[in-house]
C-alpha cells in the first residue's frame, strides 16, 4: 500500500507562472530585448533563465548570448518592455481564486514564495487584489541563495511556525520545483507552457493546472 499523504498545514505559492502567466508577459518582452540587439531568444537562453531571481537569470542570459548590457539596464529595459506588454494580457491562472477560497475555507496559514523582487511583486498581486489575501510573503530580497537552493521554503516553513513536511509548495518551474523539494516540503508541480519541458520527477505530484482534482484531493485534509 502507498503511504498515507502527510497532513497539509500551510501552503505556499510561487508567483511567476503559477499565479498569474506573467511567464507570457516575460517571454514577449525577452524577445523584444534580444530582438533590439540582433539576437533571437532560444530554447537554451529561456530555460536558464527561468525561475531564477532577476540578477541570476540575466547573467546567465549575458553568458549565453555576450550581450556587454549592465544587468541594471538590462533589468530596466525588460521592466518597461514587460509592462507595456502586461497592460494586454496579464491574468490569473486557471483555478487560482478557487483554490485560494479552498485554503482560506480550510484555515490553513499561506504565503507567497517568489525569486522576483518585492516592489514587482506587491504591484501585481496589488492589481488582482491579492496581496492583503497573504500575510506572509518571500521574495528575492529576503534569502541569500536563490532557488533551486531551498532557503526560501525553509525560510517560509519558519515564519509560518509548520514544519515543512507538512507544508504543500505549489510551483510551475523544475528550479522551484528542486527548491521546494530539497526543503522536504510536499511540492506540487504545475507546469505551463514555457515550463513543462522541465524534470518534474523529484515532485510528489505533478497536475495540469491549479484546478485539478488531485489537488484538491490533497487539500481536503
Amino acid at each position: 500500500m502507498p503511504a498515507p499523504a502527510p497532513a497539509i498545514h500551510a501552503v505556499v505559492f510561487d508567483l511567476d507562472g503559477l499565479m498569474l502567466n506573467t511567464e507570457d508577459v516575460f517571454d514577449i518582452a525577452g524577445r523584444a530585448l534580444l530582438s533590439r540587439r540582433g539576437l533571437s531568444m532560444t530554447d537554451e537562453i529561456h530555460r536558464a533563465m527561468l525561475g531564477r531571481r532577476p540578477d541570476e537569470a540575466f547573467q546567465a542570459m549575458k553568458d549565453l548570448t555576450g550581450i556587454d548590457d549592465p544587468i541594471e539596464e538590462l533589468k530596466t529595459e525588460t521592466r518597461e518592455l514587460f509592462w507595456a506588454a502586461a497592460s494586454d494580457c496579464l491574468a490569473v491562472m486557471p483555478g487560482l481564486l478557487e483554490l485560494l477560497n479552498l485554503v482560506e475555507r480550510r484555515g490553513l496559514p499561506k504565503a507567497v514564495a517568489t525569486s522576483s523582487p518585492r516592489d514587482y511583486m506587491e504591484t501585481l498581486l496589488g492589481k488582482f487584489d491579492l496581496l492583503s489575501r497573504f500575510p506572509i510573503t518571500l521574495t528575492a530580497e529576503d534569502v541569500t541563495h536563490g532557488k533551486p537552493h531551498p532557503e526560501i521554503y525553509e525560510t517560509a516553513a519558519g515564519m509560518l511556525n509548520v514544519a515543512t513536511a507538512n507544508m504543500l509548495v505549489l510551483e510551475d518551474s523544475e528550479t522551484g520545483t528542486r527548491a521546494a523539494s530539497a526543503a522536504g516540503a510536499v511540492t506540487v508541480s504545475v507546469p505551463n507552457r514555457h515550463t513543462d519541458h522541465g524534470d518534474f520527477s523529484m515532485a510528489t505530484l505533478r497536475v495540469s493546472s491549479l484546478a485539478a482534482d488531485e489537488l484538491k484531493t490533497l487539500l481536503a485534509g
